[in-house]
């Protein structure tokens, strides 16, 4: 093991990784909990070439309408070698103990380099085709590439991290990754400000139930199963009512106590205190979502101990854990089991605060940027270990 110095750290990206939009915020926590934990924290990013930003781009908007299919155009040979070309310029610029890149297999893939490479994703191409639709109906070309420039990035990697065991098993099942190198460890919640464990269990079954639906997509999110569940919700005597914070749903789906709230900019500092609002107010965060991976939307609602009411798809069984933080439904349920499951909880006073409470249970010890960050402090000592050993 190095000794407890802290480590140089090269933050690759290809989105900006001081931006709390680029993955929804979690390169932009994750290099806060690294710069905190493991050691200085040096932005290589963003790193976007023209063949990415634009020739990419426009090979998969012509695909798109003349061809039907799709193109990975981050995924092309031609761009991850643009990107890992960059990359190597600015590497050139300063000395480094590790190169830590979220989400980095197109940077990664034809990047040469001596030093340890750490890459941090919550999914794998194969994981990504056919499910997520960027990733679906993908020309047979464009598959390939995908899977090439993958494979090349984990074979260059010396420890891959993933917030899911649905991921890690992809990265050895589908890779062939030595298990050794592959890590499950949980994200945190992308917030800047949290509340104290007495002010998020300050919860009771009192009133109307507020169901939260928080997300980017419609449909993706599991937007009519959501409304369906306030409508059973309501045939069953129990006054409910939906905040959908994030999308707008389509204009046939109208009711009285369906909230739209199209979208909330967390760089925003009164926006931001609208979303910790929504957390803190709401009753349960109900997203029975069609398509995910690890929803940093959960942790966030943990945060305020509010209990997630969800599907089993992606990596979710590993983001909520049936009766500890929320409730892992069958992913063919539809809205009158989730009725019947939230009707359960909410009229039952102790079972939800004891819901309440173990879900800020499981955010304070597992699904926090600290955790995650001390827990990666160790893994990138072991990585640079070997290098150290022979200097």
């Amino acid at each position: 093991m190095v000794d407890a110095t802290r480590l140089n750290i090269a933050y690759l990206t290809a989105e900006d990784p001081q931006s709390k939009y680029a993955w929804s915020g979690t390169t932009y926590y994750m290099a806060h909990a690294l710069e905190k934990y493991c050691g200085d924290v040096h932005f290589l990013g963003p790193i976007l070439s023209f063949e990415r930003r634009y020739i990419g781009r426009l090979m998969q908007e012509m695909s798109s309408r003349l061809l039907k299919k799709n193109i990975a155009y981050d995924r092309l040979l031609f761009v991850a070698k643009k990107q890992a070309k960059l990359a190597a310029q600015k590497l050139e610029q300063g000395h480094y103990d590790v190169i830590f890149s979220p989400i980095g297999p197109p940077e990664v893939a034809f990047l040469e380099t001596n030093i340890p490479i750490v890459i941090a994703t919550d999914v794998t191409f194969a994981l990504q085709q056919n499910y997520h639709a960027r990733y679906s109906n993908l020309l047979p070309f464009s598959a390939r590439m995908g899977q090439q420039i993958e494979a090349m990035a984990y074979a260059k990697a010396s420890a891959l991290i993933y917030p899911s065991h649905w991921a890690a098993r992809s990265a050895v099942e589908d890779y062939g990754v030595d298990e050794k190198k592959v890590h499950v460890l949980p994200f945190g919640a992308n917030l800047d400000t949290l509340p104290t464990r007495q002010i998020a269990l300050k919860r009771h079954c009192a009133g109307r139930c507020r169901l939260l639906f928080m997300g980017l997509g419609w449909e993706r999110k599991g937007g009519d199963i959501a409304f369906e569940t306030l409508l059973k919700l309501e045939s069953m005597g129990i006054d409910t009512e939906l905040i959908v914070c994030g999308c707008t749903p389509p204009k046939s789906v109208q009711h009285p106590r369906l909230i739209v709230i199209p979208f909330l900019n967390k760089h925003d500092e009164q926006q931001n205190r609208e979303i910790q609002r929504l957390y803190a107010t709401s009753h349960f965060l109900l997203v029975p979502t069609r398509c995910d991976c690890f929803p940093i939307v959960f942790n966030e609602a943990n945060a305020f101990g509010l209990p997630v009411i969800t599907s089993n798809t992606g990596g979710v069984p590993d983001a909520v854990h049936d009766g500890e933080n929320g409730y892992v439904l069958p992913f063919e349920a539809r809205g009158e089991s989730y009725a019947r499951l939230i009707a359960q909880i909410f009229q039952d006073e102790q079972r939800y605060k004891a819901l309440a409470a173990s879900s800020r249970a499981v955010f304070e010890q597992r699904h926090n940027w600290d955790a995650w960050g001390i827990t990666m402090r160790d893994i990138l000592q072991q990585v640079v270990a070997p290098v150290y050993a022979h200097v």
